[in-house]
């Protein structure tokens, strides 16, 4: 694992998020697990999660285990502000923004993690 990817996974919850927006800034593009039947989700107690990783790399270290069979899905930012933000919000699932090993890192609206990564202009009355 690279440096960066290994550094950002030992931060707080709060610290990765605030990676995750930056590098999907940079990068224009948010990373999730897929195996055959589609993208991932995680389960916590209250909550149907997708994972979403700042990058390949993060995200194929979570593919291990019982996920060794999944492979990292690249979704750029347009797209997933477009489509998946409403589709998450629909159903009712939530992100689990840069879950690591131990951690699944903080668990968030999409519409939340949206005004993070592309914040509305404010109307001008």
């Amino acid at each position: 694992m690279s440096k960066s990817a290994k550094d950002a996974s030992q931060m707080t919850p709060e610290a990765r998020y605030d990676y995750f927006v930056e590098q999907a800034k940079v990068h224009k593009t948010l990373w999730t697990l897929q195996d055959n039947d589609g993208c991932v989700m995680l389960t916590t107690d209250d909550e149907d999660c997708i994972p979403m990783w700042p990058s390949e790399e993060a995200a194929n270290s979570w593919a291990v285990d019982d996920w060794k069979d999944c492979t990292a899905l690249s979704i750029p930012l347009d797209e997933w502000l477009e489509r998946w933000v409403p589709g998450m919000q629909d159903d009712d699932l939530f992100v689990a923004v840069y879950p690591v090993q131990d951690d699944l890192g903080v668990v968030i609206e999409p519409y939340d993690v949206e005004q993070r990564l592309a914040p509305k202009k404010q109307q001008k009355h």
